[in-house]
């Protein structure tokens, strides 16, 4: 059992910490040699849904880096499949949607179901992981956000400017809304799945939100992130992490979330000040980045998280 006062999660609470705790963003990276090994037998999928080497690759990063937390292995589109949306991972582009979603009656054909019943593979590979991990460090499981995930099932992929899921917003609100009302509904659903099987802390990924400009990030993504980080389980930090948003911070925090992850563009003093020292923030490193430290008081706490895609070893 980790101690409550493990300095990952008290650094949550905005705790005094002996150190600053550190994990890595993509700890299971493809730096590692285990990692390449199980890769060239399995494919991506493949290694989500076994249990047992999802949670093997959750833990082995610990063990060989010394970090102080470890991130559920799991991707954020695994929930794309119960929905009826078929998933595929190409070797060189990433994942690739086949059937986009890209009018309200594409939107009224996604499969409703429950995450915990049809990806029970996750929450076995939570309790494998704490298992292996023996109390050593806490556990993080995640998400993607309804936004990052509308946008992948709207444009099919990866993109630059997203103006698929732009073209959806702004032609049909009321699609967008019964997307975003679906995707928020689930995104808690999945992650009070974790929380029940026993990870200590959730990141909610936004990772595309910053193509958005504030007024449009406040009108169409903040209510449906609020709502679901409001549904989730009470007590367990939240972490909420997105890329490209130094100008949406204060939106950020209003969307809620009790760590707010910046990225490596970001002055980590600049954003605390300006969000407020009411949340812990987790800040991004890119090789060359480092801590600021807790501001005058020491009442709040910096998590590092070191992204390893910044470094480009993912």
């Amino acid at each position: 059992m980790t101690k409550p006062d493990h300095p990952f999660l008290a650094a949550c609470r905005r705790e005094k910490t002996p150190y600053t705790p550190v994990w890595l963003m993509r700890q299971a990276g493809r730096y590692m040699e285990e990692y390449r090994k199980l890769r060239a037998q399995f494919n991506f999928l493949d290694l989500c849904k076994r249990p047992d080497l999802a949670a093997e690759i959750t833990v082995t990063p610990v063990e060989r880096l010394g970090v102080d937390a470890a991130i559920l292995f799991a991707d954020i589109l695994l929930l794309f499949e119960p929905m009826g949306i078929e998933l595929e991972y190409s070797k060189d582009d990433g994942p690739l949607i086949h059937r986009q979603v890209r009018t309200r009656t594409d939107v009224e054909q996604l499969r409703e179901f429950d995450p915990q019943e049809a990806l029970p593979f996750v929450s076995e590979a939570v309790r494998k992981s704490r298992a292996a991990l023996n109390g050593k460090v806490p556990l993080i499981g995640f998400s993607g956000a309804p936004f990052t995930l509308a946008s992948y099932l709207i444009e099919g992929g990866g993109s630059r400017n997203y103006l698929r899921t732009k073209r959806l917003i702004y032609s049909d609100p009321g699609a967008w809304r019964a997307l975003m009302e679906r995707l928020s509904n689930l995104v808690a659903k999945y992650l009070n799945a974790q929380i029940a099987a026993g990870v200590q802390a959730i990141q909610l990924f936004d990772s595309w939100v910053g193509c958005l400009s504030p007024d449009d990030y406040e009108r169409y993504v903040l209510p449906y992130t609020r709502a679901t980080i409001a549904d989730l389980t009470p007590g367990i930090p939240v972490i909420h992490f997105s890329t490209g948003t130094a100008g949406l911070l204060r939106s950020l925090r209003a969307a809620g979330g009790d760590i707010i992850g910046l990225d490596w563009r970001v002055n980590l003093d600049d954003a605390w000040q300006g969000i407020g020292y009411d949340v812990a923030i987790q800040g991004s490193a890119d090789g060359s980045q480092r801590s600021s430290g807790a501001p005058a008081g020491g009442r709040a706490t910096s998590l590092i998280s070191a992204m390893v895609s910044s470094l480009k070893l993912q």
